[in-house]
């Protein structure tokens, strides 16, 4: 027993050096970085984009690139809550006040409250949201969860099919190893017919995440209850928790975040003060320093 225990604990060690290993192999194939591109590339980065290209230090590499390129232009860390509010009049997104059983951040996504036109501004709008739950994991974890409710939702409030492409892509190649799970609860019998198409646009690791829940099939609602707490568990979920999305409250949460976002990213030292995040009357006026977007 102490000789398997022995050999197991020497296989993990031999498999935590080549994961180094590997880890510096990739740091080194990139070159020098600087500014955000540094700060983006910890060892965790890597080993995500690593993990996510099987490691490959080739393939995650170029994956990696393609980021940092998409980074430098779509600046994702620049989005402010003010620039996408209007997206979340609905709550279609939005982070939950509660994480699963292992810590994760949570979204929930609410596809049936679609309330605008601009799919760009929707995509804008949940990579906020994906910076954000990233913002928000705790030190230990790294991965988020999300939960999609389908109720009101039909064909003709569905995403069109390069929206959905767009989105898997997005969520595939630059936010490598950051969903642990997606529980797509109850979806309606002719989501079916939407979900054919979709799936072919998922890589295999991304499709073994994805999971249907059905209220009367005991078997899905026990996997979806071993990552969650009943009593955390909104109604629409089948849980016990009562959970009514708030704008105003969620808007003053979204502006305090983007301080908090700002100082991680090193804005802090060029601040201005803009607008809080709403045009609404619904949302106190006073101003919120932030960062500029930088040119």
């Amino acid at each position: 027993m102490f000789s398997r225990w022995s050999n197991s604990h020497h296989n993990k060690e031999n498999d935590s050096l080549q994961q180094e290993s590997k880890i510096k192999e990739l740091r080194a194939a990139i070159g020098p970085l600087s500014g955000r591109s540094l700060k983006y590339c910890t060892d965790a980065c890597l080993r995500r984009y690593l993990e996510a290209r099987n490691w490959n230090a080739d393939k995650s590499k170029k994956m990696l690139e393609e980021t940092l390129k998409w980074r430098s232009t779509y600046k994702p860390e620049e989005i402010r809550w003010h620039e996408v509010a209007v997206e979340g009049e609905t709550g279609k997104v939005y982070r939950a006040s509660f994480h699963d059983r292992h810590g994760r951040t949570v979204l929930i996504l609410r596809p049936g409250k679609q309330n605008t036109t601009s799919l760009d501004n929707q995509l804008r709008h949940l990579v906020y949201l994906i910076e954000n739950a990233i913002l928000n994991l705790p030190e230990t974890q790294e991965q988020m969860a999300w939960l999609i409710d389908f109720t009101g939702w039909t064909l003709s409030t569905s995403v069109p099919i390069k929206s959905a492409r767009d989105t898997i892509n997005l969520l595939q190649n630059h936010y490598p190893e950051r969903l642990a799970i997606a529980f797509l609860y109850n979806p309606p019998r002719i989501f079916e017919a939407f979900w054919k198409i979709v799936k072919y646009f998922m890589d295999a690791k991304t499709f073994q995440k994805v999971k249907f829940v059905y209220p009367k099939n005991t078997e899905s609602v026990e996997l979806m209850r071993s990552y969650f707490d009943e009593e955390n568990l909104p109604t629409e979920f089948g849980g016990k928790a009562v959970l009514e999305y708030n704008h105003e409250e969620f808007s003053k949460q979204m502006n305090q975040d983007d301080i908090k976002s700002a100082n991680l990213w090193g804005f802090d030292d060029k601040l201005q003060c803009i607008g809080n995040g709403h045009s609404g009357s619904d949302v106190a006026p006073e101003p919120v320093c932030l960062a500029p977007s930088a040119s």
